[in-house]
């Protein structure tokens, strides 16, 4: 099969790889109908991760199940699946409670790596995926047969990651009916934090962005407002928009020092802060500033086989589109200039489509 190999920095190549074999009584065999590039996938290929050997990437894929171990019961051969980012059992205690990505069994069951991923990457012709009965989740009425349509399918795709990664910063960050919303990052993540909040009932969604085609699909996906102002500006900003006073949410969606450092400048005094950026070198959360100000913080790595279910209800109903974060759509084969169009923010996300999947 081609799959997507990182070899070290900016260095993607599509190279031919064993095609996966059931190995445990609990693996699918998943044939990738789409994949795409996560922002988190960025940081490797810049070189602020190190790339100790050339390794499959990718953790966002929808396909169709091709096969399956002899303890698999909840799935059958020929259904269409979304998988989560990342494997989880689904009955251990993490996950019972909701909390799939600490998965007790994920890292010893010799199917994941260290991060909990596939280890077949999910940029790829097929994956396997270890866990199966709690990590895929099959898209009632959709199977190898009747493969969705492109919009659809975009939307779908955002379900194994973005989607539910916005949403669990909204949900962190107490949005509900009449909360005012600020939203830290013009990515997918940070423009499906958007449409999280307006799903959550929030009443302001202030979008920051001084990109207008990210704008656009912010106000497209309920933002009320955008701002441009960066540091002690976005604040005054969001202060003179909201009536003279801060957000009661905010949503940081980035992952850097100077993204935790805007957010908490826009959050209120006993607001609530949500934070799902993947951190990088230098984030940290200021002790002191939470204390003085009482903010609360939550959030972290997005259980995102946790919400899956209810969000996969709204798409297949039309009641959510997340797929508008998708702006570009590229064959497997060109993925290194995928990663180079989203490093260079030509694009917010790419959708990538194995020759013959569809």
């Amino acid at each position: 099969m081609r799959a997507t190999m990182i070899h070290g920095t900016r260095d993607i190549r599509v190279e031919d790889r064993p095609d996966p074999e059931i190995r445990l009584p609990g693996d699918a065999i998943v044939r990738v109908v789409a994949s795409c590039v996560c922002g988190s996938d960025l940081w490797p290929y810049r070189g602020v991760r190190e790339v100790a050997r050339p390794k499959p990437i990718g953790h966002e894929f929808v396909g169709v199940v091709e096969a399956l171990g002899d303890a698999v019961s909840t799935l059958s051969v020929g259904d269409f699946v979304v998988a989560p980012w990342a494997v989880s059992c689904g009955v251990c205690p993490p996950c019972r409670n909701g909390v799939q990505v600490a998965c007790e069994h994920r890292a010893s069951w010799g199917g994941a790596d260290e991060d909990g991923l596939p280890v077949d990457g999910g940029q790829g012709e097929r994956v396997r995926v270890p866990l199966a009965d709690g990590t895929l989740v099959p898209v009632p009425g959709v199977s190898g047969v009747t493969v969705p349509d492109e919009d659809l399918l975009k939307s779908l795709l955002t379900l194994s990651d973005v989607m539910g990664t916005g949403h669990h910063a909204a949900v962190a960050a107490g949005v509900g009916p009449g909360r005012s919303v600020v939203v830290v990052g013009d990515g997918a993540v940070g423009l499906c934090g958007v449409l999280a909040a307006k799903r959550l009932g929030a009443e302001r969604i202030i979008a920051m962005s001084r990109h207008e085609d990210r704008a656009a699909i912010a106000r497209r996906l309920g933002a009320t407002d955008v701002v441009a102002e960066r540091g002690p500006g976005a604040a005054e900003k969001v202060r003179g928009l909201l009536g003279g006073v801060l957000a009661d949410s905010v949503l940081e969606c980035v992952g850097t020092k100077e993204s935790m450092d805007q957010a908490l400048r826009c959050t209120r005094p006993g607001g609530s802060l949500g934070f799902v950026g993947v951190p990088a070198g230098g984030a940290e959360l200021p002790i002191g500033v939470l204390f003085s100000k009482n903010i609360s913080v939550g959030g972290g790595a997005a259980s995102t086989r946790h919400y899956l279910p209810e969000l996969l209800e709204d798409v297949l109903s039309g009641a959510i589109s997340p797929g508008l974060v998708f702006d570009a759509v590229m064959p497997l084969e060109d993925a290194a200039k995928a990663y180079a169009a989203m490093d260079e923010r030509r694009a917010i996300k790419v959708m990538l489509v194995p020759g013959g999947s569809r």
